[in-house]
């Protein structure tokens, strides 16, 4: 007679196959129909494979091939017994060593120029960046040079973001950091620090046992790939680092420290308002951290603050009020106008569970049968960066290289493994794993 499967994994099992058949759907309607969905430029060259902004390119050993599967092993052989067993600050050094290991080994599978490609290319920030040498001028002439019609118009990348992303770039460049290679270096050093943040707020909103389960997950998977290279995973450490600040604002009872704290909390989260246009969408979670820490009092400050950096951006000659229109047409002018909206819609979601990795589906299906039961702060932080994705990609502001763009929520979405079943720890872990390494190894992703 037949075991009955547990209603733990039957609801898990739910979930990964959906996840499965959608990325599937994607990856193979515009191969079998001959759907041109645009994913790439006509001139990018190569066999692109949607939904992801890539090509087929097949590495079957690189430079950190081997570390990179040394690390899996390892990880699978004791990375969910040391989540549960390590001293709580080991566990974020650990945990930060390992997803900043598991990020270059990644990244070295093409050699250096894994890591240097990105900023080296034309449409991103590297050379703009470089010769950049008066920041005042350069924000009062932004938001002509949005248009791509502008004798001196900004590059993709550049125009598509506010100001801070470039300042970002802007400042490794003087500090001695402005080689292609240095820049990904930096890129990915701030990167590994996005597990422990999200770890750190967890723990601060009471649920440590959570952030233990969900350690091994937030420090390897998939999403490594694009963490190591893409400005993306800068906007995303900054945000979850934005929003344990806000955590510990509002588990604080000193009032000066409380103040204190909202304020940077707010500069930080007003940042990313001024790194990426989709990121005042962070808000929504904002709100989960002060419901889950039953704190509203950090809510004027942090507020307050984050205004002024967007209000002092625009006394300096950038208004995000008016780069954003004039962002909206030149993307409506560009490529996105020839992506269809009826693919990208459900398809941008494909790209997001191929960069957070096949367990998401996994962890989203437990959440659905668990509803009431689940983790409080799991299931609200999770639900806010759901609620945030959504929102994006109804917004159709978000057509095709999502993989990158996903990455400030992936973090929080990846909760989601922490409801899932014991058994399914190990295994799903070895299933991000291969993930990763496949993704790495078979295609070109571009970031």
């Amino acid at each position: 007679m037949s075991r009955a499967v547990p209603a733990g994994s039957r609801s898990a099992w739910t979930g990964l196959v959906v996840a499965v058949l959608l990325v599937v759907l994607a990856v193979l309607l515009p191969a079998l129909t001959g759907w041109e969905v645009r994913s790439r430029s006509a001139g990018a060259g190569g066999i692109a494979v949607p939904p992801l902004h890539g090509t087929w390119s097949p590495v079957w050993l690189g430079p950190g091939t081997l570390p990179a599967i040394l690390l899996a092993l390892a990880s699978w052989r004791w990375a969910t017994g040391l989540a549960d067993r390590l001293a709580w600050r080991r566990l974020l050094l650990a945990s930060y060593a390992v997803a900043l290991a598991w990020a270059l080994s990644l990244a070295l599978t093409d050699g250096w120029s894994g890591i240097a490609h990105v900023t080296a290319h034309g449409y991103d920030y590297g050379d703009t960046a470089r010769g950049v040498t008066d920041v005042p001028a350069l924000l009062e002439a932004w938001v002509p040079r949005i248009d791509a019609d502008h004798p001196d118009n900004f590059v993709t990348h550049v125009a598509g973001h506010p100001p801070l992303a470039l300042l970002f770039f802007v400042g490794l460049a003087r500090v001695g950091l402005g080689s292609d290679l240095a820049m990904g270096l930096a890129v990915t050093v701030v990167a590994a620090s996005t597990a422990p943040a999200v770890m750190f707020t967890l723990r601060r909103l009471g649920a440590e046992g959570a952030a233990r389960r969900a350690a091994p997950f937030l420090a390897l998977g998939p999403a490594a790939i694009f963490m190591s290279v893409s400005a993306d995973a800068v906007f995303a450490a900054v945000a979850a680092w934005g929003l344990a600040v806000l955590a510990v604002a509002a588990t604080s009872t000193g009032r000066g420290v409380t103040v204190t704290w909202s304020l940077l909390a707010g500069v930080l989260l007003g940042c990313c308002v001024m790194m990426s246009y989709g990121l005042p969408l962070l808000g929504l979670l904002a709100l989960a951290v002060l419901a889950l820490a039953r704190s509203w009092w950090p809510l004027p400050l942090a507020a307050t603050a984050a205004l002024g950096v967007v209000v002092g951006f625009a006394a300096l000659g950038f208004a995000w009020w008016e780069a954003y229109p004039a962002l909206h047409e030149r993307y409506w002018r560009g490529l996105a106008s020839e992506r269809p909206g009826a693919y990208w819609t459900w398809a941008n979601l494909a790209a997001l569970t191929l960069s957070a990795g096949p367990l998401l589906g996994a962890g989203l299906g437990r959440l659905m049968a668990l509803r009431r039961r689940a983790d409080p702060a799991v299931a609200l932080l999770l639900t806010a960066a759901a609620a945030a994705v959504l929102i994006a990609t109804l917004s159709q502001m978000s057509r095709s290289e999502v993989e990158r763009i996903w990455l400030p929520f992936v973090p929080w979405l990846l909760l989601s493994t922490a409801l899932l079943p014991e058994s399914w720890r190990r295994p799903g872990l070895a299933l991000q794993l291969v993930a990763a390494l496949l993704l790495e190894h078979l295609l070109y992703t571009s970031w």
